[in-house]
């Protein structure tokens, strides 16, 4: 079989010609042949494999092309990596064959490689049977180890390719650090529901996240039912991983409905409620993120924030809501309003196509309400005379978080005209909620 379409570009050329003037066997090896034979985006690293020095010929590739591309060499690991274009070619050796490598790639399908020698230049070469497992749909390797079968969920995940039960039974014993590096890859992918959802299938994400089980499943009664939250979640996923790849907004969609399940409430001749669910599933993030042993300092913070006020836009979005409402949404959120609008309108999962675009429309009508509210804000003045110091010298302390609260505090209670903007009052103010802040530090 022969595949020049997929080595149709100057820097094979060039790389071609080097091999062949040096005598070096070389191959095109691993996503990249793959993703071409499967007809996906085309994978963006480039393996080259040379039986001999590949160092020397990545260094010979690199002279011959413009001087903007730059050669990265580790010796340490004998390798050497040119970035060309949107492509990372790296370089390896191998000091006797192709199938030297072998035990250097995952599985079969990334096994397949394309020869860069004069002999068969362009020949597809597959010494493993990898063409079969992409033909047959099936990720196959002959090392089970941990890595190597977690990652089979993200070829899953992308591909929709078959995973051996031998593999599955081996994922459920790996380390949750492991576990949750695919796992990320996966929440990072185009469509993540197709990894998670297999996560569940086979019982991995009930060891990770029993958090989202138990939102599986729907209720009936007396005529009355709510929805899967389960598979509702899964759907929002795939709406904000279409617009963000800011992992962490990502993780607060897939999280930002575990407190349904405690919350969940029937009333009779009502029907189905869920009230505080957003406040109660903020609260779960602190031990999820401990249990997973997920980064908390940074954010920790934000996940719990953007689940916490998940459902505060959808309040603000009817012509009758004040300013000094959406100030309060400003307030609490700041910087990160941008992203809380994009997780509400990741939300909107009705089937009802004339309802989704009305709900759309309406955070886009929020998102102005929001912009002339700022504007209109900063045409106002504020006591600059009051600092950060001037709290200090008041109360007699050193530099703190509460300091930072009480500016806070007293912007909002100058901007919603709860006390008048001047310097006297502002002094006033302070004084009174300061004591109370800083009850135990006077």
């Amino acid at each position: 079989m022969n595949c020049i379409k997929a080595i149709d570009k100057k820097i094979f050329f060039i790389i071609r010609f080097y091999v062949n003037k040096m005598n070096k066997k070389s191959y095109v090896v691993g996503g990249y042949v793959r993703d071409f034979l499967i007809g996906k985006n085309v994978c963006k690293k480039v393996y080259i494999v040379t039986v001999g020095d590949c160092i020397k010929l990545a260094k010979k590739v690199c002279e011959k092309l413009d001087h903007k591309h730059k050669i990265n060499i580790f010796k340490y690991f004998g390798t050497a990596i040119i970035k060309y274009n949107n492509l990372n070619i790296e370089f390896f050796s191998e000091r006797c064959s192709l199938k030297e490598f072998k035990k250097k790639i995952d599985f079969t399908i990334n096994t397949l490689a394309i020869s860069l020698n004069n002999l068969n230049y362009g020949k597809l070469i597959d010494p493993f049977g990898g063409l079969f497992d992409i033909m047959k749909n099936k990720i196959k390797s002959d090392s089970y180890d941990s890595l190597r079968m977690i990652r089979a969920i993200r070829f899953y995940n992308e591909f929709n390719f078959q995973i051996d039960n031998l593999s599955i039974q081996i994922m459920k014993i790996l380390s949750i650090e492991r576990i949750l590096y695919e796992f990320n890859k996966i929440l990072l992918s185009n469509k993540p529901s197709t990894g998670i959802f297999y996560f569940y299938k086979i019982g991995l994400l009930s060891i990770i996240l029993p958090e989202l089980i138990n939102l599986k499943g729907i209720e009936n009664k007396k005529k009355f039912k709510h929805k899967d939250n389960f598979l509702h979640t899964l759907e929002v996923v795939d709406n904000i991983s279409i617009y963000t790849n800011n992992i962490w907004l990502i993780w607060a969609a897939l999280l930002h409905d575990i407190g349904k399940s405690i919350t969940k409430k029937y009333i009779p001749n009502f029907g189905w409620t869920f009230h505080s669910h957003e406040l109660i599933g903020s609260k779960m993030i602190t031990s999820i993120f401990e249990r997973l042993k997920l980064p908390k300092k940074k954010y920790i913070k934000y996940v719990k924030k953007i689940i916490k006020y998940s459902s505060r836009p959808i309040t603000l979005i009817s012509y009758t809501a004040t300013d000094s409402s959406i100030r309060r949404l400003l307030f609490y959120i700041g910087y990160d309003i941008e992203d809380l609008i994009l997780m509400c309108k990741s939300d909107i999962t009705t089937k009802n196509y004339i309802k989704k675009i009305q709900y759309k429309k309406n955070f886009d009508l929020l998102k102005l309400k929001l912009k002339k509210v700022e504007e209109k804000d900063k045409k106002k003045k504020y006591p600059i005379s009051i600092s950060g110091y001037h709290i200090m010298n008041i109360f007699g302390i050193n530099p703190c978080k509460e300091i930072g609260i009480i500016k806070n505090l007293l912007k909002y209670a100058i901007m919603n005209g709860i006390i008048p903007n001047n310097f006297e009052k502002a002094n006033l103010f302070i004084l009174e909620i300061g004591k109370k802040i800083l009850y135990f530090k006077v």
